[in-house]
């Protein structure tokens, strides 16, 4: 049985076998734009879903405090500056990048965080009131539609931040490599997505809630 494997010497007209075969797999630069486009799509599916779900419970009190009575529309505007502001500064890094600095891309970034830890310090805080209250997520079905949409959301942009902390690490190490722009643009195309969602938190949970 012959190997398929086995080396054909050059001077035998045949080429080795090695040279039918990359020294490296090239890495699939769009099966990973479209990979993070349908992780993006579905994360859309689950929040249309708790949205929808909002929209059915939010009005389900069961003789407890409506919206109106608990939300601190000042506070939730800071907090909404906040995640704004953000998305602004992760623009500013993306332009850093398309410059090839590597000081202001990362400069831009800490900044972005820094705004991101004062949205999760103010949901936080947001969060204990209203249990400390008695409005935690058991006291109605609209509490526990609020918490569960408000949190993961929340929990989204958590997950935001350590993959920025760790992006953040990543081009401190290597630099402004190939590999560290695309993970830049995956995750400004998922910082700005956050913003767009709470957006529609902002509007469709508290604006309406206070009505």
């Amino acid at each position: 049985m012959s190997d398929t494997t086995t080396l054909h010497h050059p001077a035998a007209g045949a080429p080795l076998a090695r040279d039918y075969f990359p020294k490296e797999e090239p890495h699939p630069e769009n099966g990973t734009a479209l990979g993070f486009w349908l992780y993006l799509m579905s994360d859309c599916l689950i929040f249309g879903v708790l949205f929808a779900t909002y929209g059915v419970l939010g009005r389900s009190y069961a003789g407890g405090p409506s919206g109106a009575e608990l939300f601190d529309l000042p506070l939730v505007a800071m907090n909404t500056a906040l995640l704004l502001f953000s998305s602004i500064t992760f623009g500013f890094a993306m332009l850093m990048k398309q410059k090839g600095s590597v000081k202001g891309t990362m400069a831009w970034l800490v900044v972005t965080a820094l705004f991101g830890l004062g949205f999760l310090g103010l949901e936080l805080y947001e969060f204990h009131h209203l249990i400390h209250e008695g409005a935690g997520p058991g006291r109605s079905a609209f509490l526990s539609s609020f918490f569960t949409l408000v949190g993961t959301h929340g929990l989204h942009v958590t997950f935001g931040l350590i993959w920025l902390t760790v992006l953040l690490i990543q081009i401190g190490m290597h630099g402004l490599t190939r590999e560290n722009n695309r993970r830049l643009m995956c995750l400004s195309m998922f910082w700005h997505f956050l913003d767009v969602v709470w957006i529609g938190v902002f509007t469709f949970v508290y604006l309406m809630g206070v009505l």
